[in-house]
């Protein structure tokens, strides 16, 4: 791995991304995107959970609960994208 100089802009974006820290004011992807399919939003909602979980998986007994809260995940953000208005392009059509 190449080392960074201390302090550059690189080295500090490398630390943000690996402590899952963002700041508010930077964005994760373009404000649209037409590309954005289920399995992305699937994957988004479980990485989400996992890291409001603490933990990749869970235990057998907590299975459920972890599957309820990323489908929850997912149907909520599916609902943000389809209700995103954004300038100079009309609403999606449900």
């Amino acid at each position: 791995m190449r080392a960074w100089p201390p302090g550059s802009r690189c080295q500090r974006l490398r630390q943000v991304l690996r402590s899952g820290h963002v700041p508010e004011h930077w964005t994760l992807r373009p404000p649209f995107t037409e590309d954005v399919g289920p399995e992305d939003v699937r994957a988004a909602a479980l990485q989400y959970v996992r890291k409001i979980a603490g933990m990749r998986a869970p235990a057998s007994h907590n299975a459920a609960s972890f599957e309820a809260a990323v489908d929850a995940v997912t149907a909520a953000t599916e609902t943000l994208l389809r209700d995103l208005v954004v300038r100079g392009r009309p609403p999606a059509s449900v």
